[in-house]
């Protein structure tokens, strides 16, 4: 900025002759300070330097720096202590902004830039996208990208958690919509990749090695603290972020992918190729595609596959839901086998049950047959328990039955039946009416109720009382059956039947 002359000399005029000092001349004539101190300096002043005041942390600063040249990352307030111990007497809160003077910054590292052959690398990351809820079940939606380093082509699948079966499964998606694979496979440092590392020792995960059998290509993780190997994917992570999931609505996961899939065959080939911006991602990937290596005649298998313990009920736990299974298998090592669609349940090579997969938490997929024969398969067993008990303890019912049978009758409502009066009577006054009614030819319930009901007239006892005789027993209601009204005429036995309406009504008014 030129000023002009009139002010420079008004400058060196105040400066030389009045002495006035450089922020008053600035002031007084509405200019910035190093406005003047360059029209001194071109008159050939030398710069005046203030000269630092002398300071408490001074004797100290030789340690402080050696302490800092050690241990970078040293906090302010242990070098405090520390020199405190060696006799600085200021306060923590100053000697903070001190030691921000002298700690060492860290040397900034030059990068250079990546580049790589057509079909020869692909980069591979999860991407965290919040979470879902579904039903009572609240699961983190995360998305698996996979992005050809060359072309920047790149495939983006959602999943409902980061495991290896997801990992899997966004491979093998990912080669088949590039129908091909590349020859290097970069990962950061994924559990689902890399099991252990000391160094550069790396220890992969199997089944990540099988998949790289399968598809003939090279595994590699980026090395330690070099987020630059792998800034493709991080960059079409971030892409993915702000131009398709921002805003973006979606009825369920299905509906999410397909969008993403679309997006990703338009908008996202659409864009212009880093390398050369008057070209497009798309065409660039139709260049690089035969580069790639081929597909194998089979995909790789990515059903999870896992033992489960089924219990004394029809059901099976797998991934936070009950799926039901056949009676006939409880209590059993059984095999679940699973896709992102369908669950199903092996003993040993059968499969015993196929259920649609839940992702709800704490939900009961059954299916119908399953319950139906069990419940059929319990009443019949409740059925031949009670025929057991008759026919231990009243050898006359089996044939009673068995004749009843050959004349149509119901042998679970006869047997219910029968229980009722053995519960009722006993035993042994059962076994009693049961032989009259076989003698009078008539093996019907009812026969055997009216020999039990003349048997006790002519014994004349009171009408019997249900006792329960068993817990099962106690469970149930016990039906209230109507009797006879002899009694009540024995009762008021010739008696005025005024009288026996006043002592029913138990006062005379």
């Amino acid at each position: 900025m030129t000023i002009a002359q009139e002010l420079e000399a008004q400058i060196l005029r105040y400066h030389h002759v009045e002495h006035w000092r450089i922020g008053t001349i600035a002031t007084q004539l509405g200019v910035h300070r190093t406005t003047v101190q360059r029209v001194l300096a071109q008159a050939g002043l030398p710069a005046r330097v203030a000269q630092p005041r002398a300071s408490a942390v001074d004797p100290y600063v030789p340690f402080i720096r050696e302490t800092l040249e050690k241990f970078p990352t040293l906090t302010a307030s242990r070098l405090h202590a520390m020199v405190r111990e060696r006799g600085y007497p200021g306060g923590a809160d100053h000697f903070r902004h001190l030691i921000a003077l002298h700690r060492p910054r860290p040397k900034a590292e030059a990068y250079l830039r990546l580049r790589t052959l057509p079909g020869e690398q692909a980069q591979v990351d999860w991407g965290h996208f919040g979470y879902l809820t579904l039903g009572r079940a609240r699961r983190p939606l995360m998305a698996f990208v996979m992005v050809l380093s060359y072309s920047r082509c790149l495939f983006l699948r959602f999943f409902l958690d980061a495991r290896m079966e997801n990992f899997l499964r966004g491979h093998v998606a990912a080669f088949q919509a590039f129908n091909g694979v590349a020859r290097v496979l970069l990962y950061d440092n994924l559990k689902s990749a890399v099991l252990e590392r000391q160094g550069e020792a790396i220890r992969f995960h199997p089944t990540l090695l099988a998949l790289a059998g399968h598809y003939r290509f090279e595994p590699r993780p980026v090395a330690v603290a070099r987020g630059n190997e792998k800034g493709r994917v991080e960059r079409a992570i971030r892409y993915v972020r702000d131009h398709f999931f921002a805003a973006r609505t979606f009825a369920d996961l299905a509906d999410l992918n397909a969008q993403a899939s679309a997006w990703c065959r338009g908008s996202a080939a659409e864009r212009r190729w880093p390398e050369d911006r008057s070209r497009k991602v798309g065409e660039v990937f139709a260049e690089e595609q035969p580069r790639l290596i081929g597909l194998p005649d089979n995909p790789f298998p990515t059903e999870e596959r896992t033992e489960v313990k089924a219990g004394k009920t029809p059901y099976i736990r797998f991934d936070l839901n009950d799926y039901s299974i056949p009676h006939t298998h409880v209590r059993r090592l059984l095999t679940v086998m699973a896709d992102p669609e369908r669950v199903r349940v092996l003993d040993g090579v059968a499969v015993i049950a196929s259920h649609p997969r839940s992702y709800d938490r704490g939900a009961q997929i059954e299916e119908p047959a399953h319950l139906e024969r069990l419940v059929t398969e319990k009443r019949e067993a409740r059925q031949h328990r009670d025929t057991d008990r008759l026919t231990k303890t009243v050898p006359a019912s089996p044939l009673l039955l068995t004749q009843a049978a050959e004349r149509g009758g119901r042998l679970g409502a006869l047997t219910r039946e029968l229980l009722a009066l053995w519960e009722r009577y006993g035993a042994d006054e059962l076994q009693a009416a049961i032989e009259i009614a076989l003698e009078r030819g008539v093996p019907h319930p009812n026969a055997v109720r009216l020999a039990l009901e003349q048997r006790r007239e002519a014994r004349q006892l009171p009408p019997p009382l249900a006792v329960p005789l068993s817990p099962a027993a106690q469970q149930r209601d016990v039906p209230v059956r109507p009797h006879g009204l002899d009694g009540y005429d024995q009762l008021v036995d010739g008696r005025d039947s005024s009288d026996v309406l006043q002592g029913e009504g138990g006062h005379d008014r």
